[in-house]
């Protein structure tokens, strides 16, 4: 599992010494990979708002990383109950000597695709300055970045219940209607055939259980005098039991009924009816899923990528704000983006804290951001670094 780290120097002399160095050591060590990240320059403002832009685009980070990890649990959960089952052959860290073949299922695979293309873009960002123009002050910026993501928290709100509805009363009637003998369709086991329906008799259906086979046929043709003799057939059963019709005066069912219950027999209503209104409410269910699933899944794909890219430029505000708020004006710092594993992240840590630690000598000792008017971090350090967490694009 990789994360990226994007930090911020100034670009004095020890500073830009110090970036050299770090460049060298993990080329050497393999500690990182390592990207110059590029931030326009944006609109300072005065002092005061730069505070108040700090807190809010904090608060705004948090929202916006719980928006992208429940949108992207969204989308492998819609993933996973696909009706489309099959899996697709990928050669994927494949052995090409040995034309090892490694099978990934649609998942797997999108989000394989989805992590580099994600990934591609974070190294290689450039800012869009058609959606956030630079000449718009700090606080709009933030601002058009917050609409986005609560207008996709919203529609992902609305979208997710719409579907999961629609999912939730499918697998009720499904249920229902494949549980036990006393609840499960008997569409397809029992025909018209099957039941003898006419001006003075009628079938009933009455569901046994294994051990009580013996005791039913000793016992049916005695719950009523209006029974007709050797009338009854199984017609189905599984592990618990099953399916037997026996044929009566109509007169006698509610007497039969009766004595059927007190034996522990269940008669079952039937109609044809009924089972067939039953199987097109799933049809038109299973239809409405399928159509929902389609629309949701081409949702989410969309606006995943989209809410991470405003994420990643919400990273580049916070850190052109707390570069000017830490290192002062002109403008004048350089942005680099780290990707490391956790293996590596302490030796890593302890790297750039020996590089930086004259940009402030009590970071290496003490947790002093809540001293500092305007940082939000939950760890300070004598450079500025914010994490981009990659983890909720693992399979696990």
């Amino acid at each position: 599992m990789t994360d990226f780290w994007l930090i911020s120097v100034p670009l004095d002399k020890t500073s830009l010494t110090g970036v050299e160095k770090l460049k060298r050591t993990i080329t050497k060590t393999h500690l990182a990979s390592s990207w110059k990240f590029s931030i326009p320059d944006l609109k300072v403002g005065v002092l005061d708002s730069l505070l108040s832009v700090s807190e809010d685009l904090s608060k705004l980070d948090t929202l916006t990383e719980s928006v992208i990890k429940t949108t992207c649990q969204y989308l492998k959960e819609v993933m996973e109950t696909s009706s489309d089952k099959l899996l697709e052959n990928a050669l994927a860290n494949g052995d090409h000597s040995t034309n090892q073949r490694v099978v990934l299922s649609p998942l797997t695979a999108y989000f394989k695709s989805l992590r580099v293309d994600l990934m591609s873009y974070v190294t290689k960002f450039q800012w869009d300055k058609a959606k956030y123009p630079t000449a718009l002050p700090l606080s709009v910026l933030a601002e058009l970045i917050s609409k986005e993501v609560l207008q996709v928290e919203t529609e992902l709100k609305s979208r997710a219940a719409a579907y999961n509805s629609v999912k939730a009363n499918l697998q009720n009637l499904e249920h229902k209607l494949e549980g036990n003998l006393q609840t499960r369709s008997l569409r397809g086991i029992v025909g018209k055939e099957d039941l003898v329906v006419s001006e003075y008799l009628t079938t009933l259906l009455v569901v046994v259980s294994r051990r009580s086979y013996l005791q039913w046929e000793r016992s049916y043709e005695s719950f009523s005098e209006f029974v007709v003799p050797r009338s009854s057939r199984k017609l189905f059963e599984d592990g618990e039991g099953g399916v037997f019709t026996v044929t009566l005066f109509k007169r006698a069912a509610c007497e039969f009924k009766a004595k059927a219950q007190e034996s522990m027999f269940i008669v079952r209503e039937y109609s044809f009816d009924l089972e067939e209104k039953k199987h097109q409410e799933i049809t038109q269910l299973t239809s409405r899923k399928k159509e929902q699933h389609g629309i949701f899944l081409r949702w989410l794909k969309v606006n995943f990528s989209q809410i991470f890219i405003a994420w990643i430029h919400l990273k580049a505000l916070r850190v052109f704000v707390e570069s000017v708020l830490r290192y002062g004006l002109p403008v004048n710092y350089q942005a680099l983006l780290l990707q490391t594993d956790r293996k590596r992240s302490k030796r890593l840590r302890e790297e750039l804290s020996s590089l930086f630690v004259h940009l402030d000598p009590t970071a290496s000792v003490t947790d002093v951001s809540s001293e500092i008017p305007g940082l939000s971090q939950q760890e300070y350090h004598s450079y500025i670094c914010f994490y981009i967490s990659t983890n909720m694009l693992e399979i696990s």
